[in-house]
Formats: structure tokens, C-alpha cells, sequence
């Protein structure tokens, strides 16, 4: 869902749109669950369908999360209706968010000691319940938790809405990490598990004292495009401390590409990060490195970032792109040939969608074009009669330093229209009884 919604932001072919909207519906009708009584949304796991029936699956089941509603979950169901509702506005798709995140603020939230808790007990909602020891998930916090509402559907939402109340949760989001994940008087990794206390959790799972190489430039990415909307020093430090370290400790610097999951730290008498289970590498991975390097080479201006971006990307290039049946590898092996046995072969599965690859596609575009190569770019958007408030659609692709760029031209149904705001980027929709098809062109300045 999220992929046609993004596919249609940039080409405008009304294919990509329907795409977005039927996901968007089948979402609603079959894996949403509308509580009446606390008015809150939450999503299910999955479907078991055999037949003309459909079992709905509320807990996890997968190993790590067994029985208990884990929180990332809930927050890459909104991913794809997010995406969608900056296309068209849909108030529905609003109320879904909206529910959602007061979900988490309810249940997940730890309000004493800051942050969200990884997992709620499905009965009681309680994160501190005995039942979640069964996955080592009792009050505990993770990256995912904390930092995965930005990118996965948060930034998204304040583009669409502007409206200072997600601002504000993002602030809160990036404050936490810059406070609680650095971990550099110990590894060149951040931490990315604790306990509620913020006390660092080294025995949880697969993960035990392990980094997640793409978590790391998650966050640079993250933090620069926090940084042009609340601009802070500590974020920009913080980013430019990953991507300082991340080279050496977290890619292949003879092959190209960068590996999956690694030792935090070094044994006596190691020199490399030791590979926790292979030297594969993952095509999400990759993202977060094209991204990150991309983002810091436009706002900061340092060749060396732009340097690594075209390094990752063309290894992502040359070795996940399936050009004989389509589609993207999920893992290579080090030397870049597809890797292909278990589960590992498939490009579809519980983890991997067309979020990754096509938020890739949508924003290392908006990354080239508008902040590095200065080249303007053509949006479309298709909002529904009275669906963004105040008639008003914002249009800017991603969350950009001030002033970078300009709204210079709109066409409303093919004809063009003069009333918007050119520093601000929105426009201002006339009143309509039907949806209005409209062609932004925004320009670096």
C-alpha cells in the first residue's frame, strides 16, 4: 500500500492510486479492529484464510513476540493508509491514525520513566505482565518501540497535517533516542534494547550485545530530517557520529554494500566486528545507508557522505535488482550474488513488503534531485472534497531544511492555478463536489 501510494506521488498513473486506495480498504475491513468501548484502533497480526473463511489472528505468531501485541506491529499498519492519506485526505484513514496512536499513548507509553514499551499483554494491555516473560518482552524498550513511529508513519502525517501535535511527538521520539540510545565509550553501535529503566538489555533473544548495522543509519537519516524541522545541535552531532564510525565498523569496504547483524564490540585481539550469524546483506539495510548518505550530503554539503551514497547505491544496483523476473532480492550474499534458500528467497513475507524498496525509489529522488543535483520535481496528489482541513494540501515530498526549496507551479485537472503559498508549500483547494487531480511542481532554490 505504501509502495502505490508513493508510486503515485510521483508519477501521477491512476493504477498506482486504486492500488493504494484497495489495500487502504482491505486494511480497514479485514485486519482493523474498532474498539467501542475505548475508542481506540488496533491492528491484527494476520489472516488464516481456508476457504470462504477467515480466522483473524489479534497476537503475534511469530517466535520473538509470541502471544503479545508488539508495538511495531501496530505501527507499520499505519505505514501504507498514512502514505495514502497525504495522496487523498480520506478522514477515514485519519480516524484510523488518529485511534492508533492513542493506543500507544494509553498502553504503550511509559509516562514515568519516557519512551514506549516494546509489548502490551493482549488481555490486560499491561507491558508489565508476567505472561510476556515468555518472549523476555516484560517492560522492556527497543528501537522499534521508540524510534520506528517517525519514519514508518509519523513524519509522514505531519506532512500531510502540519499540525504541531505531531511535531511534537517527533521531537519527544528524536529527543529519546539522542538521549538514551548512544552508547560510544563502549561501541561505535548504538544500544538498542533496555529495560524500563533505560538500563541496557544484552540478553534479550537473537540480539543479546549484537548491532543492527541499518538501525544505526536509521537513525543518521532520521535525525537530518528531524534536524530541518527543529533544528538541534545534538542532532546533527549524533548523525554525523554514525556516519562517521559506520563505514568501518558496519560495511564491506573492498566488495561495496553493508552487512546485516554484528558484535557490538571486539574481543581481545580482534580488529573487526565479528559477524553475529553470516556476511550476507540485507536489501532494507542498504536503504538506510543510501538515505542516510544521501540526506547528510544535501543538508550538510559534505562530498564524503555523497561518496558513500553512490557507493551503496551502486552496489544495490548492480546486486538486488532482479532484472530478469522484477523485483528486489531480500538478502546477497557478501560478493553481491542473490542469495536464494529459505525462507530468504522469497521477496514477499511477513518482512518484507514494498515499503523498503519503494520508500527507497521515492526518496533517494527527492534526496538527488531537490538537494543535490538541484532539479525540480512534479508531485500528485488526488484529496477528497473536504478532506484535508481548511481545504489546504501540503505538499511538500519530504521534511527539507527551510527554504531549500519552492512550490513554483499547480495544475488542477490538467489547468493551472494560481492560489497556494510557494514558501510554505500548500495549496489552497478551491471547493469541489468531486476529487481534484493536482500536479505540484516544487523547485530547489
Amino acid at each position: 500500500v505504501y509502495g502505490f501510494a508513493s508510486a503515485y506521488l510521483m508519477t501521477g498513473e491512476e493504477r498506482f492510486l486504486e492500488g493504494a486506495e484497495i489495500g487502504t480498504e482491505y486494511l480497514r475491513e479485514h485486519v482493523r479492529f474498532y474498539d467501542n468501548d475505548e475508542d481506540l484502533v488496533y491492528w491484527y497480526h494476520g489472516l488464516q484464510v481456508s476457504g470462504e473463511r477467515e480466522q483473524k489472528l489479534l497476537t503475534s505468531e511469530f517466535g520473538d513476540d509470541y502471544d503479545s501485541l508488539p508495538m511495531y506491529e501496530q505501527i507499520y499498519a499505519l505505514a501504507g493508509p498514512t502514505q495514502t492519506y497525504r495522496v487523498t485526505g480520506d478522514p477515514r484513514i485519519m480516524f484510523d491514525i488518529e485511534k492508533t496512536i492513542d493506543l500507544f499513548e494509553k498502553y504503550y507509553k511509559d509516562d514515568e520513566k519516557g519512551g514506549y514499551f516494546s509489548h502490551i499483554d493482549p488481555i490486560t494491555l499491561d507491558p508489565r505482565s508476567n505472561t510476556l516473560d515468555k518472549g523476555n518482552n516484560r517492560a522492556k524498550k527497543n528501537w522499534n518501540s521508540v524510534g520506528d513511529h517517525a519514519p514508518a508513519y509519523l513524519i509522514n502525517l505531519w506532512l500531510a497535517t502540519g499540525e504541531e501535535k505531531y511535531a511534537d511527538f517527533l521531537e519527544y521520539t528524536f529527543d529519546t533516542i539522542e538521549q538514551h540510545f548512544q552508547d560510544y565509550d563502549n561501541s561505535p553501535f548504538v544500544q538498542e534494547r533496555f529495560f524500563e529503566d533505560w538500563s541496557h538489555d544484552k540478553s534479550w533473544g537473537w540480539q543479546q550485545d549484537n548491532a543492527v548495522v541499518g538501525h544505526n543509519l536509521k537513525i543518521a537519516w532520521n535525525l537530518m530530517r528531524m534536524n530541518s524541522l527543529r533544528p538541534k545541535d545534538e542532532y546533527v552531532a549524533f548523525a554525523r557520529k554514525i556516519a562517521g564510525l559506520m563505514p568501518e565498523a558496519g560495511s564491506d569496504r573492498q566488495r561495496g554494500g553493508w552487512y546485516d547483524v554484528v558484535a557490538r564490540t571486539l574481543a581481545p585481539g580482534e580488529e573487526y566486528y565479528r559477524f553475529t550469524w553470516h556476511d550476507r546483506k540485507a536489501w532494507w539495510q542498504q536503504e538506510q545507508a543510501i538515505l542516510a548518505y544521501m540526506i547528510l550530503k544535501g543538508v550538510l554539503k559534505d562530498d564524503e557522505y555523497l561518496l558513500h551514497a553512490r557507493e551503496a547505491a551502486a552496489f544495490y544496483n548492480a546486486h538486488f535488482l532482479d532484472r530478469d523476473d522484477g523485483a528486489v532480492y531480500f538478502n546477497v550474499m557478501a560478493n553481491g550474488l542473490p542469495y536464494l534458500l529459505g525462507n530468504e528467497r522469497f521477496k514477499g513475507s511477513h518482512s518484507m513488503s514494498g515499503y523498503h524498496s519503494t520508500e527507497l525509489c521515492y526518496l533517494s529522488a527527492v534526496y538527488t534531485n531537490l538537494l543535490i543535483n538541484k532539479v525540480p520535481m512534479n508531485f500528485y496528489f488526488k484529496p477528497k472534497p473536504g478532506g484535508f482541513k481548511d481545504n489546504i494540501l501540503r505538499v511538500s515530498p519530504d521534511i527539507l531544511p527551510k527554504g531549500s526549496v519552492r512550490l513554483t507551479a499547480v495544475e488542477i485537472d490538467g489547468k493551472p492555478y494560481d492560489n497556494f503559498n510557494a514558501d510554505e508549500l500548500y495549496v489552497k483547494l478551491p471547493a469541489a463536489d468531486r476529487d481534484l487531480k493536482v500536479k505540484v511542481t516544487i523547485t530547489p532554490v
